[in-house]
């Protein structure tokens, strides 16, 4: 059983691996027995999250790059080939939110920043589809999975958040596109997945959950009501779900958005 979820001798790039949901991420994967790349616009966000990661040498590597940039992409691909010569796994995890494009409470629907929106929808949506393009290529190659990041407020209406919503309920739909023809054109070698995680405390969203002191907001008291578990999801969490969507284990798995959510997609609030 324990061989269904190793990962020795794969090479896995994870985009947005310089967070906290990402960097866990990319902790899973090493202690899978991956090497994981990461890549990221920002050097010093890829250096610290460089030094908390616990790889043997020449496990990790870090590259520029920015998901919305084709160009970029394609520079990290040819050095992923020419330091690794392969790549087994794509991990999307890069993402984000604008003000503009969040409707606050004393705001409504008419007061949306279409540039904004547009801009949540390029970082998010295209910023998963632009990474498929250039890294999908080496995956066909020999084989491998892509795992997308997705969210709760793909599935359903989450107040404020509508151009988040719309990008990541486009991931969704992308997931199971791609999945199907990956696995028509490639004899199923290639298989495409998605993660929805439920609410867990990042750098985006730390002061609309908590306060200064580590209560709860008005928000994250709504949340965790409507949450069975009772409590946000620690980043550890993701950890096994991406591992199992990447090892053989699940070999006949594709095309499946999975919720790690402590129940909220479950319950109906009564």
């Amino acid at each position: 059983m324990p061989d269904l979820f190793d990962l020795t001798g794969k090479n896995a790039l994870l985009t947005g691996g310089t967070g906290a949901l990402g960097t866990a991420m990319a902790q899973g994967l090493l202690k899978a027995g991956a090497r994981v790349a990461l890549l990221s616009r920002n050097p010093d966000n890829l250096k610290s999250a460089a030094e908390e990661l616990d790889g043997d040498a020449g496990a990790v590597i870090l590259l520029r790059g920015d998901v919305t940039d084709r160009a970029s992409l394609e520079a990290a691909r040819d050095e992923i080939r020419e330091k690794w010569g392969k790549l087994d796994i794509l991990v999307n995890a890069a993402g984000g939110n604008r003000p503009g494009a969040t409707i606050g409470p004393d705001q409504s629907f008419f007061d949306l920043s279409l540039e904004d929106f547009a801009g949540v929808s390029k970082l998010n949506l295209d910023g998963t589809v632009i990474p498929c393009l250039i890294f999908g290529e080496l995956l066909t190659e020999n084989g491998g999975t892509i795992v997308n990041i997705s969210s709760m407020a793909a599935d359903r209406a989450i107040t404020r958040v509508v151009g988040y919503s719309a990008a990541k309920a486009g991931i969704d739909n992308f997931t199971k596109w791609l999945a199907v023809e990956m696995a028509r054109k490639y004899d199923g070698k290639v298989r495409v997945n998605a993660i929805a995680p439920g609410f867990f405390i990042g750098e985006q969203n730390r002061r609309l959950l908590l306060e200064e002191d580590g209560s709860l907001t008005t928000r994250g008291k709504t949340i965790i009501a409507a949450t069975p578990m009772n409590r946000f999801g620690e980043a550890d969490e993701l950890m096994t779900t991406l591992v199992y969507l990447c090892a053989d284990a699940s070999s006949f798995v594709t095309g499946i958005v999975v919720p790690v959510d402590g129940g909220f997609s479950a319950f109906s609030g009564v």
